[in-house]
């Protein structure tokens, strides 16, 4: 099968296109012929030797997240699979190919109403929004300010928080972005590559954090007091320099990251994909690349030039 290779760390070309063997799923697992991949920032973190989440060292194909049809199953895992459309996670790696062995019990069926690469696309960012607004614990009439609103994170925060009954401000680099956003329902955007941004943006009581940097320090001080700030990413390649003690002085909260048990992802995705079949949930899709080009996409992501979501097509 045709795959694409990591075999050492670096920047965007060393994912390097090759063959694999097929692989075969063995006790417990399944095999998904892969229609979509999904990339996400932190894979491209991984790439470059940034962090390593999946602790796992090249030579390896890397992916995290697949959609397509279960094709075969391994032992012990029920037939009733086979022929079924799904999104799973690979565990982390193995992702950017033709076909990819998930553990048996990753896989959720896609629902009716909903097409297979806007699932893919709501696989990890889904969860990942609806762990946020829980982290952030949004209420109705609050401002809520949502930095990269034009990502892939970012544009389903806009809608999820607009469906809280909040008011929400979007903040993206750019008039492309920025009409991307009002286009989901912001109430109000701005563009944080002008100079004096933060002025047009007022006091909120939400900060939604997934750039970091700069950005995320000139953020903070809108800030009104019993605010809460969800720092998620760092897409500008360094996370926000705010401390617990700066939050504390203002009476704002900094909330980091996002938790959940393996049961809290599960259900956050299933939601997700549920979301997206009814409409209450549309991820935007702004790049699609062909398998051999994965190295092309890493670097559109890394340089900001994407919007909302990238996929790999084998």
């Amino acid at each position: 099968m045709r795959a694409v290779w990591l075999k050492e760390f670096g920047g965007p070309d060393v994912l390097q296109p090759g063959e694999a063997p097929d692989p075969v799923p063995g006790p417990g697992q399944a095999l998904i012929a892969v229609t979509f991949a999904n990339i996400t920032f932190v894979e491209t973190q991984f790439r470059s030797g940034g962090m390593n989440p999946f602790q796992v060292q090249p030579p390896v194909i890397p992916g995290n997240g697949v959609g397509g049809v279960i094709t075969s199953v391994g032992a012990g895992v029920h037939h009733d699979l086979v022929g079924q459309q799904v999104v799973a996670s690979t565990g982390g790696t193995g992702g950017y190919a033709e076909q990819a062995v998930v553990p048996a019990a990753s896989p959720l069926i896609v629902p009716d109403g909903l097409a297979l690469d806007a699932a893919v696309a709501l696989l990890a960012d889904g969860r990942t929004a609806k762990l946020l607004m829980r982290a952030a614990t949004v209420g109705a009439g609050e401002r809520v300010l949502v930095l990269a609103a034009a990502g892939g994170v970012g544009s389903l925060l806009v809608q999820l928080a607009e469906h809280a009954g909040a008011k929400v401000v979007a903040a993206a680099g750019g008039p492309r972005k920025g009409a991307v956003a009002a286009d989901l329902g912001a109430d109000r955007v701005v563009d944080y590559s002008a100079a004096g941004w933060a002025a047009e943006v007022g006091q909120v009581d939400v900060v939604f954090d997934g750039v970091g940097g700069e950005l995320g320090a000139t953020a903070f001080p809108l800030l009104e007091p019993g605010g809460r700030m969800v720092v998620y990413g760092l897409a500008s390649g360094a996370w926000t320099p705010v401390s617990d003690d700066d939050a504390a002085a203002r009476g704002v909260a900094i909330r980091r990251g996002i938790s959940g048990t393996p049961e809290d992802l599960r259900a956050f995705t299933e939601s997700a994909l549920e979301d997206g079949a009814t409409g209450r949930l549309t991820p935007v899709i702004g790049q699609r690349f062909p398998l051999d080009r994965a190295a092309d996409a890493h670097r559109a992501i890394e340089t900001r030039a994407t919007i909302g979501k990238t996929l790999l097509v084998p």
